[in-house]
């Protein structure tokens, strides 16, 4: 899997509010070259993320670029539109497109693609254009123009200082099984474990290795309510029904006794504090 590339528009300077922030997405090389290229080459682009499928692109969602990151703490969407090809290997266009569309506030949507049966689908999901490949500046350049006028109708209001950021639905973790990429919703995921530089999700259904470290999750996930509790360990503080002293130190129960995890001595306070701070809230 390819490392997500950015690529910075020459009109980067132009102080146009109309300045695109845009994710292109094609598992073909050439392809993906191409669609990067012309968009680069628009007036109203700024900055080009590119990702060669659709798990690269999901994991726009929570990457750490200090832009994308000030965006969503202000409400607005990761990126202002997604040009992605169909057809690709694992999950596919159209589907990764249904996890952009469900977003609130979500980015626009662009089919770039060579196929032309999927057209109907495409704009069940509100996507605004489906340009066929190969791809040719001009056409393109009216994908962008639509792109511009879809958010210029539906701007997404400054966020008022002091009041609480709009929040985006519950984030998707991509997870790799046996060649096929599957969708792990945060909410169903009850504690993470650390394993190296990976972390494994123990969700309602099972759980999942991903290549995510315990420390990165921990800063992405502490807004939504997970908690540090031991250096292997980072847990839904909801879902803790008892702090109690164990044998070797204290313990959490998560569930119904459904498991029982260490708390580490230097994680206890901050836990205690947040578990007092829960039920006051609650």
């Amino acid at each position: 899997m390819g490392r997500m590339r950015v690529t910075v528009s020459a009109h980067d300077d132009t102080p146009d509010p109309r300045q695109l922030l845009v994710l292109a997405v094609d598992d073909e090389p050439h392809g993906l070259a191409e669609l990067a290229h012309c968009l680069t080459n628009n007036a109203n682009v700024r900055r080009v993320f590119s990702a060669s499928d659709a798990s690269e692109a999901l994991r726009m969602l929570s990457t750490d670029d200090p832009e994308v990151k000030r965006r969503r703490e202000r409400g607005y969407p990761a990126i202002d539109a997604v040009f992605a090809d169909l057809e690709m290997p694992g999950l596919s266009g159209m589907e990764m497109s249904r996890v952009f569309a469900a977003l609130d506030p979500a980015p626009v949507l662009v089919f770039v693609t060579g196929h032309a049966h999927e057209a109907v689908n495409a704009f069940d999901l509100g996507a605004v254009d489906y340009v066929l490949k190969p791809c040719q500046q001009e056409r393109l350049d009216r994908a962008v123009k639509r792109v511009v006028e879809k958010l210029l109708s539906n701007p997404i209001a400054e966020a008022v200082p002091g009041a609480e950021p709009v929040k985006n639905d519950d984030e998707v973790i991509p997870v790799e099984l046996a060649g096929t990429t599957k969708l792990i919703p945060r909410s169903t995921v009850r504690w993470v474990e650390a394993q190296g530089d990976y972390a494994r999700l123990f969700t309602t259904e099972g759980s999942h290795l991903v290549r995510i470290p315990l420390a990165q999750l921990e800063e992405r996930w502490e807004k939504a309510g997970f908690v540090r509790i031991h250096r292997s360990f980072l847990v839904a503080l909801p879902l803790i029904t008892e702090l109690r002293m164990g044998q070797g130190g204290y313990q959490v129960v998560i569930g119904n006794e459904e498991k029982v995890l260490p708390v580490s001595r230097r994680h206890t306070r901050e836990l205690k504090d947040r578990l007092v701070g829960s039920a006051r809230n609650g």
